[in-house]
């Protein structure tokens, strides 16, 4: 079983085995695992294996502990999982006979979002879940980059709700299909809770790489595919933009080719610094439900910046407040757009904004897959 160990006061079960439990008390799943095991049930006492999983928690390393029973010895096996920060994100937990062949694990790492940069960091281990290659990898990722990495994705309102406004006691568990370039798309167990402390205020997360080959291959409803193929069809590029943050979160179309929104050091670089206080002042406006419009300057893949209107409309359901919805319109015609033939910055940066080796391997690969 799998254990999230995502906030200092609350230890839960998030998975056993291949099915996700949701939060669930880890002495009662314990407990009712120990009562089919009636040999080993005495000598692994809850105390006992409480007192190991702390030991991992605590020291963010294996244990191993050896018990002789009335079957045979057995042994309880506990793995943690860890964070860009070294730090213990879950623990997983394999009780059985010592001659029994253990499963492999699969694979599964830590991050963190951190509100005040809006980006969630990521270990290198990333690179060991299906879909994120080596070449891909960068230790800060945009919420709006993972959600692009997404299909057939319908929750986004409920994780910008808890990432933008993260109250203790909120979490939230789900699963998601990332396409793999490799072949056959893979898919995440995603667990997050809210933290707003001395050590983070966003969320940290457990993402665990649940892909199989039996696994049903999920496909957006017809619904959301011909409304993005209208889209495509007319032009039109539409945004979930964070105004308080000043970035954007989510595309609900395809991006729109001149705004360089991706693989950014900083996700609000998007906009030019000195717009960026103009488009929060809307906030209020949107908030008493009226629609607002306003020209900022967004950043391009050349290194410049590219008037662009955004024609805002009120996030309906959003708790905070603080989403909006946008189209962008390109204002000038003279800058170029990322067209298919072009894979490279063509313009040097008059200073580094984000990891640009990545951005080209991730557009290479896109404009494929865009082809195909």
């Amino acid at each position: 079983m799998t254990i999230e160990t995502l906030t200092p006061d609350a230890m839960s079960v998030v998975s056993a085995g291949e099915t996700p439990r949701g939060f669930v008390d880890w002495q009662r799943v314990l407990q009712r695992v120990l009562g089919k095991m009636p040999a080993v049930y005495d000598s692994f006492t809850t105390p006992r294996i409480a007192t190991a999983m702390q030991q991992a928690r605590g020291q963010a390393e294996d244990v191993d502990v050896r018990v002789p029973t009335r079957s045979g010895p057995h042994e309880l096996k506990i793995r943690p999982v860890l964070g860009p920060a070294g730090d213990v994100h879950a623990i997983r937990l394999w009780i059985g006979p010592a001659t029994a062949r253990v499963p492999e694990s699969r694979s599964a790492v830590g991050a963190i979002w951190d509100l005040n940069t809006q980006t969630l960091q990521q270990p290198s281990g990333m690179t060991q879940l299906t879909g994120i290659s080596a070449e891909e990898y960068v230790p800060r990722m945009s919420i709006a980059g993972l959600f692009h990495r997404m299909s057939a994705f319908d929750r986004h309102a409920e994780v910008l709700d808890l990432l933008y406004d993260p109250k203790p006691g909120d979490k939230l568990q789900f699963e998601a299909t990332v396409p793999n370039a490799t072949g056959r798309a893979g898919r995440w167990r995603i667990t997050i809770r809210a933290r707003d402390d001395h050590r983070t205020r966003g969320a940290w997360w457990l993402i665990e790489d649940v892909s199989s080959d039996d696994s049903p291959v999920s496909w957006a409803a017809l619904e959301r595919i011909g409304l993005r193929e209208a889209h495509r069809r007319a032009g039109t590029h539409l945004a979930v933009v964070q105004l308080e943050h000043t970035s954007i979160s989510h595309w609900l179309t395809d991006p729109a080719p001149w705004v360089r929104w991706d693989y950014l050091f900083r996700p609000i670089d998007v906009f030019h610094p000195d717009d960026r206080a103009r488009l929060a002042e809307l906030n209020d406006r949107l908030r008493a439900g009226e629609t607002a419009s306003v020209t900022v300057r967004a950043l391009n893949y050349v290194g410049g910046y590219t008037p662009t209107s955004l024609l805002l409309y009120p996030y309906p359901g959003y708790s905070s407040r603080q989403l909006a919805i946008a189209q962008l319109l390109r204002v000038a015609d003279d800058v170029p757009v990322l067209e298919p033939h072009r894979h490279t910055l063509d313009t040097p940066l008059s200073g580094p904004i984000g990891y640009d080796d990545q951005l080209r391997h991730w557009l290479a690969g896109y404009m494929k897959r865009s082809s195909a």
